[in-house]
């Protein structure tokens, strides 16, 4: 008998994931989102846990100046959302793969500048 291997997925840096962001308190995003995630593969697979960023449609992000324009697969505009950067336990939250996939380091680099402007992480 020829056993199969178990592929084990986990999220990469700068792929775009669908990860449950309830509960949430105030302003922050509610329910099943997409984030685009920050943090390495390794360090997500050790530690459970991911750590990225919640994107959204929501059109009032248009004019904010912490959030990141990114067109959608349907020639939407979504927003990444520097100012909330998220940790989560990717596997009780039962992160999924998103339809855009990875390779988003561009994006990703546009949103940590901003995150460094806001919080001023890297010295200059």
């Amino acid at each position: 008998m020829i056993s199969k291997k178990t592929i084990h997925w986990s999220p990469e840096r700068g792929e775009v994931i669908f990860v449950e962001h309830s509960p949430q308190a105030g302003d922050e995003i509610p329910g099943l989102h997409p984030m685009l995630v920050c943090s390495t593969r390794i360090f997500n697979e050790r530690t459970g846990i991911v750590i990225g960023f919640p994107m959204t449609h929501a059109k009032f992000h248009a004019d904010n100046p912490f959030a990141v324009a990114v067109q959608g697969m349907k020639g939407d505009i979504g927003y990444v959302l520097a100012f909330q950067p998220k940790s989560f336990d990717w596997r009780a939250r039962n992160a999924k793969k998103h339809p855009l996939g990875g390779g988003h380091q561009k994006v990703l680099a546009a949103v940590l500048m901003k995150l460094d402007a806001i919080c001023g992480i890297c010295e200059h």
